[in-house]
């Protein structure tokens, strides 16, 4: 397996749509495979494949892992919510592609999501809680949306400033 480069705001990949992928081959279990690693090696629950710079509806998630258990990486080829519950709630988010940075975004509570397997077989999950969170985060990258999309624009400005201020700050 090997680690890839995960792109960091502003680069403009991370605001493209995602295509749909045509087959789960080998070629894409190696990339899913990849991303899992590259997740796990940037210590974050779930990873979609525009963050890496590839433009395909792909992503994966494992939020159950620590240092002590392996966790249950979860595969997502071509996902799509196929309900919401009315209710919402709100949660602080972090991105591996806005390093350092947390906001609480709304989101819905429960999501039912369709999507192919490792494998290619169709599954339907539903999702609630702090699954259904990252679920909705990873899949809003598939369409070219970041969590800092979804602030105010005050908050988002507040945001950037405070993490241009700290990529200054490393140089």
């Amino acid at each position: 397996m090997t680690k890839l480069k995960v792109y960091e705001y502003p680069h403009p990949i991370l605001h493209q749509k995602a295509e749909r992928v045509e087959k789960v081959d080998a070629e894409v279990r190696r990339l899913l495979d990849d991303m899992l690693e590259t997740m796990y090696h940037e210590v974050g629950v779930g990873l979609a494949a525009p963050q890496v710079g590839i433009l395909k509806r792909m992503l994966v998630i494992d939020y159950e892992r620590d240092e002590e258990h392996p966790g249950h990486p979860v595969y997502m080829v071509n996902p799509e919510i196929i309900w919401t519950s009315e209710e919402r709630v709100c949660g602080e988010e972090g991105c591996l592609s806005v390093p350092g940075q947390r906001a609480e975004v709304e989101r819905f509570a429960k999501v039912r999501v369709r999507y192919q397997d490792y494998n290619g077989q169709e599954q339907e999950v539903l999702a609630e809680d702090f699954f259904a969170i990252v679920i909705q985060h990873e899949m809003d990258h598939l369409d070219g949306i970041l969590y800092i999309d979804r602030l105010s624009r005050l908050k988002r400005n507040m945001l950037l400033k405070k993490m241009s201020k700290e990529r200054e700050h490393k140089k």
